[in-house]
């Protein structure tokens, strides 16, 4: 029993460095592969109970293990969808049979169709910016559409639904007189003081056409910081559109009404203490623009101001950015970048367990635990790396080692069964 115990032992000693072999093949072939993780065979011994006196030989079982967790190393390209993940977190990929699983490969170029493949073909999945800032869904991949870069061209029209504005306002200047009359709110031929201060800020309507509109401030209250509770500096802020201004030297009166009046107060120490924020509605293109004045400050010097509103003329893509954060950019050429996409990553609580599939993907298993999905920057995921690759996280010297290595073992293994083998002639021919 010894004897063919000890060949069975050889046998599977053989079986197991033939498998480490195999794994040592495979991480070797795949040592340029993008995104590749390495594959080790973990041993474990096989106990076989004997009596006492005699030894039952078992052998040894052979496991494979991914190293899925570490990191390759990482190569900058000049491609912009050439992605990589520093960090924890996968790729959100789907396979041409609408599978979706999880990969490191961010070697991604756009197909005929427009839509990122990496050189696996799995398409790269994300939220499409439909009706604001998407929501990712932790829990699933409901919601994820293929992102696609074709279908962007043609020129595009964004109107202005936000701006700022900041700067000083002087603490000097003259209240103006009282009366609704003499305030530019007031929308009266005499309501502009010596005091009054305009400046403008072009925006655009739905078209793409500019909307210039002008901003009045006037001083409408000194305060008084020495009572008790102290009393604000108070300002107004009137909004008219440009093109209701009267023909001549004086815009007043416009055709229509301000689109925007606030007030703005100022403390002692020309601190703003108003939100500053300022609705512009205009009646004539229907939009709504929400504008910042919080950055504006009340002391001795001249007034300044500088402000801008958001939107676009009509303009064409001409390329697009990837931000760290998973965002997808497209990039006009005069206007501001739009966001079309942003580019979930999902994990696992043991990546290492995951089941790897061909084409350099995974899926998640029992084993592995729950996919959890979130964006770049939270939860504990990496951030995107535009323009780069993770490569393979193979080691050569180490895999040309382990080769080395195994070759012996095996060898070693075959002379154990070769030497029972002997042994087994020798107890066939004690007849002869």
């Amino acid at each position: 029993m010894s004897i063919f115990g000890s060949m069975k032992t050889a046998i599977s000693g053989m079986n197991a460095q033939a498998n480490r072999l195999s794994a040592v093949a495979d991480n070797i072939a795949n040592v340029n592969t993008v995104g590749y993780k390495s594959a080790t065979i973990a041993f474990s011994t096989l106990v076989i109970p004997g009596s006492s006196g005699n030894y039952n030989s078992g052998g040894v079982q052979s496991t494979t293990r991914y190293s899925i967790s570490q990191e390759g190393n990482y190569t900058s390209t000049t491609s912009g969808t050439d992605l990589s993940i520093k960090g924890d977190g996968f790729f959100i990929v789907q396979g041409d049979d609408g599978s979706t699983v999880l990969t490191r490969a961010g070697d991604f170029l756009p197909d005929d169709t427009g839509n990122l493949k990496n050189s696996a073909q799995y398409t790269l999945m994300g939220y499409p910016y439909t009706s604001g800032s998407p929501a990712v869904v932790v829990n699933g991949f409901d919601g994820l559409v293929p992102i696609n870069i074709k279908n962007l061209g043609g020129l595009v029209a964004r109107p202005s639904d936000s701006g700022s504005f900041e700067g000083n306002l002087n603490s000097n200047a003259k209240v103006a007189p009282t009366g609704t009359d003499t305030l530019p709110g007031a929308n009266d031929p005499s309501s502009t003081t010596a005091d009054t201060k305009k400046m403008s800020v072009v925006g655009y309507d739905n078209l793409g056409n500019t909307v210039m509109y002008d901003l009045y401030f006037t001083k409408t209250s000194a305060g008084d910081p020495t009572a008790t509770p102290p009393v604000d500096a108070t300002w107004e802020v009137a909004v008219f559109r440009n093109a209701d201004a009267a023909a001549g030297s004086s815009p007043f009166p416009y055709a229509n009404d301000a689109v925007a009046v606030q007030t703005l107060t100022f403390d002692k120490n020309g601190k703003q203490t108003s939100t500053g924020e300022v609705t512009i509605s205009d009646p004539i293109t229907g939009n709504t623009i929400d504008m910042d004045f919080s950055k504006m400050g009340q002391v001795a010097s001249d007034f300044s101001g500088n402000g801008r509103l958001n939107g676009q003329a009509p303009s064409a893509v001409t390329d697009i950015k990837i931000d760290k954060d998973g965002t997808v950019y497209a990039i006009y050429k005069s206007a501001d970048p739009k966001p079309i996409y942003r580019i979930p990553l999902a994990t696992v609580p043991s990546p290492d367990l995951l089941t790897p599939l061909n084409g350099n993907v995974y899926a998640a298993n029992g084993d592995s635990g729950v996919t959890v999905t979130g964006f770049p920057q939270t939860n504990g995921l990496g951030v995107i790396n535009s323009g780069s690759l993770e490569g393979s996280n193979v080691d050569l010297a180490d895999q040309l080692t382990t080769m080395v290595e195994a070759q012996r073992s095996y060898t070693a293994n075959s002379k154990v069964f070769q030497t029972g083998s002997d042994i087994l002639d020798v107890l066939v021919n004690l007849k002869r």
